[in-house]
């Protein structure tokens, strides 16, 4: 097979340029992939292309844009993980090229595009990545299978992936939206996973314990089991236990007489007879009082209970829901929580994942709220850059969703004019290193956040000195009661810090 000579230094940077352009200005993002094919088949002279995208929510391997590959050819294009050469370059992350496919097992002609019986085909198939993780294959049929070649099909890929990311998220949000409840977006398996609970325990009568970092949804889940359930038609009753002063979280609850207490001028109904027939959810559920935890208890077992200052017994029929950012069974062993409440509430427990541990979903959240808010402003919804989805991706989100929304707004605002949210109008939070973000993310006021640095400076200067307090307080610059005063208020320990000298055999240190 004769090679033919491959571009010039210079058309290879045309290629590439107007490459670049096409993505940054699609908004079809569908023949944006289809033309990217088109200039790499001028460029290069190849003969067939395929972009193939994983399926977030099957796994599969699908063909979802073409050159030279019909319609009906293209949908016989699917592949799973380690199947053929497309299947091992996704599952493996490694580009792989074949000088004549007629020979090859591993090529399947899947399509039945290639006629193998007269065409002496070259395939190179590569990987397009994203942060890391690869998001579906870029391969041609070519006569030119050299290295040199397969890294212009890399370069290529690179500049197709938010693309080809965002077109693949599209998809999967029109394919599982049957499935997910409404409201949520996202379709990572941690997600999934989600759903599935949500379908399985709606429509029965247990109780649910939402688990979850706040800002995970906790509440969304909550109206998602009542919306699915029988008691749809019910009232959905919700009260936030940390937002009310212990003084009133019984009257919310359960509900006051006339003249029971100081400024209780007439009878009122509390949340558990609001919600009859229907559901009650209690959000952070670990902060109510341990008075009133006994008293939440009597009603979940018996379905009674009295208002504030009066002696009726009422009887309600309500389905429970509750949730809690905290860690109840350490609150059960500190004594802060009663045990029989927690096996009570905890029949069915769903966690609901912090949005770190599902990054796949940052895109999908992201086209979600942009559209929102440009429909709140009647204007069309912005873009993203690929250096700003690569920060809001690589962003750790110890506010999850909630954060995401917020920061994403604020972008909004900064913008005026113009549609492509950059870099430039985030947070430089997010530009920070991952210690520098989690320094910055610590819980608590200013005092204590300068407590924390004060303290890591300290145990600095004694690793620095090998325990030795004089030479921690020059570094320092501070006198030796001053120093041995934070030493207790931190509980540091100069002995430490010369027993781990005495342990490192490049340690002078006597």
């Amino acid at each position: 097979m004769s090679e033919k000579p491959f571009p010039k230094a210079e058309d290879r940077l045309k290629m590439l340029h107007e490459l670049a352009e096409l993505m940054h200005s699609f908004d079809d993002i569908a023949r944006a992939l289809d033309l990217a094919l088109e200039l790499m088949a001028k460029h290069l002279a190849i003969r067939r292309g395929s972009i193939t995208l994983i399926s977030p929510e099957s796994g599969e391997i699908r063909t979802e844009a073409s050159y030279g590959i019909t319609a009906s050819e293209r949908k016989l294009g699917t592949y799973q993980r380690g199947e053929g050469i497309t299947g091992r370059v996704v599952e493996s992350g490694t580009s792989m090229a074949v000088s004549n496919v007629r020979s090859d097992p591993r090529f399947l002609n899947r399509t039945g595009a290639r006629d193998l019986s007269r065409e002496a085909i070259g395939f190179c198939c590569v990987p397009i990545m994203l942060n890391g993780q690869v998001v579906g294959a870029l391969s041609v049929d070519s006569e030119d299978t050299r290295p040199v070649f397969i890294q212009m099909l890399e370069i290529a890929a690179s500049l197709l992936a938010h693309a080809a990311m965002e077109w693949q998220s599209r998809m999967d949000s029109h394919r599982s939206a049957s499935k997910r409840p409404e409201g949520f977006i996202g379709q990572s398996s941690e997600m999934e996973n989600v759903y599935q609970l949500i379908h399985q325990v709606a429509d029965s009568s247990a109780t649910v314990l939402l688990q979850g970092e706040s800002g995970t949804g906790k509440e969304l889940c909550a109206r998602a089991l009542h919306t699915h359930s029988a008691r749809a038609k019910g009232p959905f009753i919700s009260l936030n236990c940390a937002a009310l002063p212990e003084q009133l979280i019984e009257s919310e609850l359960f509900g006051h007489e006339k003249g029971a207490f100081t400024g209780a001028q007439s009878q009122r109904k509390g949340r558990f007879e609001l919600a009859h027939t229907g559901t009650l959810f209690l959000d952070e559920i670990g902060e109510l009082p341990l008075t009133t935890q006994a008293k939440l208890l009597r009603v979940l077992q018996e379905k009674q209970f009295e208002r504030v200052g009066g002696s009726q017994t009422l009887s309600v029929d309500v389905r429970f829901i509750t949730a809690t950012h905290r860690d109840l069974l350490q609150m059960v062993a500190e004594g802060s929580f009663r045990q029989d409440l927690f096996y009570r509430i905890n029949v069915f427990p769903i966690f609901l994942p912090p949005l770190r541990k599902r990054s796949e979903d940052i895109l999908p959240l992201c086209q979600h709220f942009l559209k929102k808010f440009a429909h709140e402003n009647g204007t069309s919804p912005p873009r993203i850059s690929s250096k700003a989805m690569d920060l809001l991706q690589r962003y750790a989100w110890p506010g999850n969703v909630r954060e995401l929304e917020n920061v994403l707004l604020r972008a909004v605002l900064l913008l005026g004019q113009e549609k492509l949210i950059t870099q430039d109008h985030l947070p430089t939070l997010l530009s920070q290193s991952p210690e520098e973000q989690a320094l910055t993310n610590q819980g608590g006021d200013l005092p204590s956040r300068l407590a924390q640095l004060e303290k890591a400076a300290m145990i600095q200067a004694l690793e620095q000195s090998r325990g030795r307090i004089r030479t921690a307080c020059t570094l320092l610059g501070l006198t030796p009661r001053i120093f041995a005063y934070k030493m207790r208020k931190y509980q540091l320990n100069y002995q430490d810090f010369r027993h781990k000298a005495a342990l490192d055999p490049t340690s002078s240190a006597s």
